[in-house]
């Protein structure tokens, strides 16, 4: 399992996607971040390891935001081991004093083998990795913690956790043809900037509007709606850091039929208007184009 990148490296010039769902403060410097991708026998099941160290001065707090992927999560700290479903709005975490975390994020299919049970009963909530694993999840809290109890730096560390983590959910392999088929949609809409309506998806994968509101409900807790609504805002505040083009053309490239609903839509999720966020990012409200509101 090797890091995508070194957190000391440069900042890319484009975003990867799972920075394009981070909605990071520009001015937040309170952690550095590991990732890694998992081994190739976990294809279809396991997307990323992300392993967060932070340190936040007492008294403060340094919140992380993001708009999620249509996955599950398990995130082990000292402090809690949680199955995450998927978060519907803004996913919102605060981070204060030390410490740092193993996350992974599933793949699209996984969830529901994990999970042993409809996706949908674990959207915008968390459940104990133990009360969703049992003993194989009691295993897996105390070795990831046994590996945090050193360097959090450390790769050494960082591999025995992920090690735990794989052996933990290997048993859920090979993926059944539901999943794969799950997996495939999901990296369909994700791909394909030009889908903007559910017809479009159906019309792909060759499902009536029904069965396909029953496939993703049941496997990822969301609607077809919803999976295109997502994509539309992570591309939405990639753009906007980017601060090359106005709104009304971003609104335009991401299929919206006018300006005012891509601002009622970027707002009503993330709670700041795309000028907002915009600005943010410039660091110089003159920069930010004429039209954001």
């Amino acid at each position: 399992m090797k890091p995508d990148s070194d957190p000391t490296d440069a900042a890319p010039t484009r975003l990867d996607k799972i920075e394009r769902a981070h909605l990071k403060d520009p001015r937040d410097a309170s952690h550095i971040m590991y990732r890694y991708e998992p081994s190739a026998e976990f294809d279809g099941l396991l997307q990323r390891f992300w392993i967060p160290i932070w340190s936040v001065p007492p008294g403060q707090e340094a919140p992380q935001k993001v708009l999620q992927y249509p996955v599950c999560l398990i995130v082990i700290s000292r402090e809690y081991a949680r199955f995450y479903g998927v978060m519907s709005g803004l996913s919102t975490t605060p981070l204060t004093g030390d410490g740092w975390a193993v996350g992974l994020m599933c793949a699209p299919a996984a969830g529901f083998l994990i999970a042993q049970a409809p996706v949908a009963s674990y959207t915008d909530r968390f459940a104990d990795v133990t009360d969703v694993l049992g003993a194989h999840g009691e295993r897996l809290v105390d070795r990831v913690r046994a590996a945090m109890a050193t360097d959090p730096c450390s790769t050494d560390a960082h591999q025995a956790a992920m090690q735990a983590y794989g052996d933990a959910l290997r048993r859920f392999l090979p993926i059944d043809p539901e999943g794969e088929l799950v997996n495939r949609l999901v990296a369909f809409v994700e791909a394909s900037g030009d889908v903007t309506r559910v017809a479009q998806v159906c019309d792909e994968f060759v499902l009536s509007e029904r069965a396909l509101q029953r496939l993703v409900h049941r496997r990822l807790g969301l609607t077809p709606k919803w999976l295109i609504q997502r994509r539309r805002l992570q591309e939405a505040a990639e753009h906007l850091r980017e601060h090359s083009t106005t709104l009304a053309e971003v609104a335009a490239m991401l299929g919206y039929a006018d300006q005012p609903h891509f601002i009622r839509d970027f707002s009503r999720v993330t709670s700041m208007t795309p000028g907002e966020f915009a600005a943010l990012h410039t660091g110089d409200d003159d920069r930010v184009v004429p039209n954001a509101t």
